[in-house]
Order: structure tokens, then C-alpha cells, then sequence
């Protein structure tokens, strides 16, 4: 089986050795950037399975990077590592597509098992469809299971690694309530729940599907418990 390919991007070589150290003894391949533009260099040539960026570099800031990173139609999932602890960051972060957020100083093995996780999943998700063709109907709502692709009243909806997984998930289990234990499960795949994270992720696809975001019809929150997709 081949090895899983990391990118670590940071500016600091004793972080990047310490990283390393730690993903290497997990059998995963890495290669290093000490910039945000080698690190957009190498993505232009080379796929990675994951992508472990600091969000303050030498030469740019790393949530700028992010948008860089996706102008390249890189999929890979991004795990944001930063001494900058403040909700607002981790928000941004999350927001611009980054896939999780660790503060620093942080436990090389609580890294790992964030890498296990997000490597699992984002495999899981690319993994090949054995239906030629298939979709899920719900109401308006259409999810295309070959290209992965999500629809609204026949209209293409542009939606991120993280709200394809979760829309799905909610297409295939209509008007049922999730806690956000649940969620944070089955689509990011741990178990320690990350409550900005989920948040960040529900008002991202609200503003895409719902007619009026601030009074939500479909993506509904069910108070005490958690969310229920109502098509």
C-alpha cells in the first residue's frame, strides 16, 4: 500500500523537524516548505493526502495562503497549527477551508491522531463510487454520488471538502435530529468536539442553500440537542 503524503509549511525548522520526527515513525511521507511561496511551488507540481500549515510564516500569512492553496484546486485537507489561540482565529481559519485548528504548544501524538483522522476521512471521501450514476432526491435537493456535486432546484451549488460531507450526511438522513457528538463524528471523524469548528461549518451552509440564512427552513437548529436536515 502506498504511503500517505504530508506537506508540513512553516517557517521555523525546529517545528518542521519536530513534525516530522513524529510522522515519519508513523510510516507517512513528508516534504517540507519553509514559506508560503515554496509551499505554493510544490503544490503546483506535486499531490499531497494532507497539508500541516502554520498560520504565522516568514513571508506571508498563512490565512492568505489558504486562499492560494485553493485557487490551485488543491483538495487536500489543511491542519492549521498556531500559537494564536483567540476564537476569531480559528474561525477564519475555518471558515477559508482549513479542515482543523490546533494551538501550539501542542502534543505530537494529539497531532498524529488529528492527522489519522483528517487523512481517514478525506480518503473516505474520495474513495470511488461503484454506482455508474446515482443520486439522492430530497424536496429540491439533489446530491450527486459519482461527482459528488450538490444541487438546488437543478442549480449547481459550490460547496468545500467539509460541506459536500456534511450535506451529504444530511441528505441521506433527512429530518433526522444529530447531536453535534454525532457530527463531529461521522464527518470529522474524532471524538473530541470542536464547537467553533461545526458552528463555523452550519452558517457556511446556510448562506448557500437557505433562501433567508438568518431564518433557516432546511438546516434547522433543534435548541438542546443538535441539527436536523429538513428537505
Amino acid at each position: 500500500m502506498a504511503k500517505e503524503k504530508i506537506l508540513i509549511v512553516d517557517d521555523e525548522e525546529s517545528v518542521r523537524k519536530l513534525i516530522k520526527k513524529s510522522l515519519i515513525h508513523e510510516n507517512y511521507l513528508i516534504e517540507e516548505a519553509s514559506s508560503g511561496q515554496s509551499a505554493l511551488a510544490i503544490l503546483q507540481d506535486k499531490a499531497f493526502d494532507l497539508i500541516i500549515l502554520d498560520v504565522m510564516l516568514g513571508d506571508q500569512d498563512g490565512f492568505e495562503l489558504i486562499k492560494e492553496i485553493k485557487s490551485l484546486n488543491v483538495m487536500s485537507p489543511i491542519i492549521l497549527v498556531s500559537g494564536r489561540s483567540e476564537d476569531y482565529d480559528k474561525i477564519l481559519g475555518l471558515g477559508l477551508g482549513a479542515s482543523n485548528y490546533i494551538t501550539k504548544p501542542f502534543s505530537p501524538a494529539i497531532l498524529c491522531a488529528h492527522v489519522k483522522a483528517q487523512i481517514r476521512s478525506y480518503k473516505e471521501y474520495h474513495k470511488p463510487q461503484s454506482i455508474p450514476s446515482s443520486f439522492i432526491i430530497e424536496g429540491p435537493f439533489k446530491f450527486d454520488l459519482k461527482t459528488y456535486r450538490f444541487y438546488k432546484s437543478e442549480c449547481l451549488i459550490d460547496l468545500s471538502y467539509k460541506e459536500n460531507q456534511l450535506i451529504k450526511f444530511f441528505i441521506e438522513n433527512p429530518q433526522q435530529v444529530f447531536t453535534k457528538q454525532q457530527l463531529y463524528e461521522n464527518i470529522w471523524g474524532e471524538t473530541i468536539i470542536d464547537d467553533n469548528a461545526i458552528m463555523v461549518y452550519m452558517h457556511n451552509l446556510r448562506k448557500k442553500i437557505e433562501d433567508c440564512p438568518k431564518s433557516p427552513k432546511h438546516i434547522t437548529t433543534v435548541w438542546g440537542i443538535g441539527y436536523k436536515f429538513v428537505p
